[in-house]
């Protein structure tokens, strides 16, 4: 039972840190918990868009505000030719994309299949923010951002297009084979000042891709997942391999059910490898965080990396990996 002079002591410490931005605790069912905000996101490209989501947190932002912010820097760079502007073509030339983003409270929102749009994370902000949906894709993903004010544009850069150009050449137009370079994603995770996490996932897809393929990345469950009570994971690499086992909800609940973020990531690794023959020819990354501040980065090959913004610091780091 709480008693007056406790919920006055409580209802005061909240106060005080709400109005000194302390940033080393937060209450959380009454009681004053250790807290250490971050942000960890995939691949190399992911240490500029950690400085952006980074900025939201110093300054007492949301979780779901930075992740947002922190992939759009790389949707957004046309040398990052796996997501947004600049990113390769499907066989056809056309540049589609994906997103996901879902906050501490288990709303989300997603665009599949969507063009001429540079930033689908924020897209499938407002899907979530403003529509009773999870989900939009294609034409109507399009009408719908830009009815909401965005802009439409023409997303292959010259230097993609001559690399499309080169490639129909070369294979005849026949869709890449999924290898172990062809990886198409940044995922991001963050923690912010309060403890509560959000995530997001963006991509171009699959370079040479069948018109209208659609990988993991938009999926809630498999290309990333958040639940605030345990953690966060998100994946990279051959969508179709993380699709088929849930990826990013699986990494959660072998959380829930005790294992650290770094079991739970080698775990889902050994279940593709357990499942699917051609383990062998294609990568897939995992990230994971739990709410204690543990970190889990796993994969199929060696060659996956991630970025990690914590106590102030952003490094890039190599992950531990199956195949040695």
């Amino acid at each position: 039972m709480i008693t007056r002079r406790k919920f006055l002591k409580n209802t005061t410490l909240t106060s005080a840190l709400l109005i000194t931005g302390v940033n080393e605790a937060f209450v959380k069912n009454n009681e004053k918990v250790n807290v250490k905000p971050l942000v960890i996101s995939t691949w190399k490209h992911g240490l500029a868009a950690n400085n952006a989501a980074w900025k939201i947190i110093t300054e007492n932002g949301k979780s779901i505000d930075a992740v947002e912010q922190g992939v759009k820097v790389s949707e957004s760079d046309p040398e990052v030719q796996s997501v947004g502007y600049g990113g390769l073509p499907d066989r056809d030339g056309n540049v589609t994309l994906d997103a996901s983003i879902m906050d501490e409270n288990g709303n989300c929102g997603s665009v599949a299949f969507l063009q001429h749009i540079k930033n689908p994370i924020s897209v499938a902000r407002l899907v979530m923010d403003k529509t009773p949906h999870v989900m939009l894709v294609g034409e109507g993903a399009l009408k719908f951002a830009l009815n909401n004010g965005f802009k439409k544009e023409n997303l292959l850069t010259e230097k993609s297009r001559i690399e499309w150009e080169k490639w129909k050449i070369k294979k005849n137009y026949e869709p890449e084979k999924i290898d172990i370079n062809n990886h198409d994603t940044i995922g991001m995770l963050a923690i912010d000042n309060f403890g509560n996490l959000s995530g997001a996932c963006t991509t171009s897809g699959l370079a040479w891709k069948y018109h209208g393929r659609v990988g993991d990345s938009p999926i809630i469950g498999a290309g990333m997942f958040v639940d605030n009570e345990i953690g966060a994971a998100c994946a990279t690499g051959k969508g179709e391999a993380v699709i088929k086992i849930a990826g990013s909800l699986l990494i959660v609940e072998l959380m829930r059910n005790g294992k650290t973020p770094m079991e739970a990531c080698k775990e889902a690794i050994n279940r593709i490898v357990k499942k699917q023959k051609d383990f062998k020819d294609f990568q897939v990354g995992f990230i994971a965080i739990n709410q204690n501040n543990q970190i889990g980065a796993y994969s199929i090959q060696k060659g996956f990396q991630y970025a990690l913004y914590i106590d102030g610091e952003n490094k890039l780091i190599d992950s531990d990996y199956y195949l040695k």
